[in-house]
Formats: C-alpha cells, sequence, structure tokens
C-alpha cells in the first residue's frame, strides 16, 4: 500500500522535527518535506503534491490560515490539519473557513495525532473537541435567530450534512443510509450547489450557523 505523503510545516525547530520524526516510525504515513513557515509549506505543497499538510497557525511569512486559504486555490487535493497550541475561537473558527480537514491542540496524544492523518487522508474531518466546541457552541446558541428556511435542501441531504459534521466519509455516509457512494457524492454536489459553498467544511459551518445541526448529538 501507498504510504499517505506528509509535510509538516512549524516555525518551532524541535516540534517540526518531533513530528517528522515520529511520522517516520509509522509504515503507512512518510514526512516527504518540512517546512519553517508559511510561504515554503504552500511552495512545498505545489512541488511534492502531498496528500495531508500539517500545518501550525502562528508562522513567519504567512500564518497557517492563509497558507490554508492558498493550499485549497492550487492543490486542494491536499488535505490540511491544523495543529496548533492555541484554541481561541477566531482561530478555530478561521481555520473552518478556510477549508481546513481538522485541527489539533499540540498536547493531542501521538497516537491520535497519527489516526487523525489517517482521517483526514480517508476525506473525513476530524477537530478537537476542546478546541471546537466553544466555537460549535456560539453558532447555534442563538435559538431565536435560527432560520426555518434549508436553502431548498431535501430530508436526504440534511442527513448527509449530519453525518459529514460528524466526520464520516462518503463511504461510510453511503453505507449508514444503504446507498452508493456515487449517490453520497451528487448529493454533495447538490448540497454545495444550493449552499453556495465548495467543501464540506462549508457546508458544515453553515448548517451550524442556519441552527439546522445540533452539536449535543454529534458523539
Amino acid at each position: 500500500m501507498e504510504a499517505i505523503k506528509v509535510i509538516v510545516a512549524d516555525d518551532h525547530t524541535l516540534f517540526r522535527e518531533g513530528l517528522s520524526e515520529l511520522l517516520s516510525t509509522e509504515k503507512d504515513i512518510e514526512c516527504v518535506a518540512m517546512a519553517a513557515d508559511g510561504e515554503e509549506a504552500v511552495r512545498l505543497v505545489k512541488e511534492l503534491h502531498p496528500d495531508v499538510a500539517l500545518l501550525d497557525i502562528a508562522m513567519p511569512k504567512l500564518d497557517g490560515i492563509e497558507a490554508t486559504r492558498q493550499i485549497q486555490t492550487c492543490r486542494p487535493e491536499t488535505n490540511v490539519l491544523i495543529v496548533s497550541a492555541y484554541k481561541y475561537e477566531y482561530y478555530v473558527m478561521a481555520c473552518m473557513e478556510a477549508g481546513v480537514s481538522g485541527y489539533l491542540l499540540k498536547n493531542t496524544p501521538r497516537e491520535d495525532m497519527v489516526n487523525a492523518i489517517r482521517m483526514v487522508y480517508s476525506g473525513k474531518m476530524i477537530f478537537s473537541r476542546e478546541a471546537a466546541d466553544d466555537v460549535l457552541r456560539r453558532l447555534i446558541s442563538d435559538k431565536s435567530k435560527r432560520r426555518k428556511n434549508l436553502n431548498g435542501l431535501h430530508k436526504r441531504e440534511l442527513e448527509i450534512v449530519n453525518l459529514a459534521a460528524r466526520g464520516l466519509g462518503n463511504k461510510e455516509i453511503a453505507f449508514k443510509l444503504s446507498i452508493s457512494e456515487h449517490t453520497v457524492a451528487t448529493h454533495f454536489a447538490n448540497i454545495f450547489r444550493k449552499l453556495g459553498v465548495e467543501s464540506r467544511t462549508e457546508a458544515t459551518i453553515h448548517a451550524f450557523r442556519e441552527g439546522w445541526l445540533d452539536v449535543d448529538k454529534l458523539e
């Protein structure tokens, strides 16, 4: 099986090299390059086409949020996983809107970090509960402002958005709903068109903002 190609971008040498060394012990993951700043990370993504880019938030030249935006533009096939020491609402929300596939804190246990890479590679989203809870609760806290209009989404499409918010990939959603993966992909295309978004992450954020999903039921 071909290894998952990863680049690690962090301006702290010890963390960057330590994470790279950690990944080198995994048979199915290969760290193909390291970057010390956001600009270098974007350049390496363009050159090496990694499957996953692990980015810090606070980096010189280009922060992790802007680097994510540029990666999404030039290489959307590369899944971005943020690994940060910060859990500020602004950072998490900005990363979600930029199109990241996941957001973990730097104190995440080793095994969870490695599994997160595998998850985003397979098309899932993973966000540290500690970092994302406040953001999600804030998005749905004001029930009086919830809109009843579902932007034309059908019941099945809303089910799919709900399952995507729980981190399920297309294959798992297809199994859960007893439909084909092709049908799931078609539903996502229709969802994106109706909501005016371009990714599963954006669709999920939109659903939380409109109050269509309940964070307490996403376990």
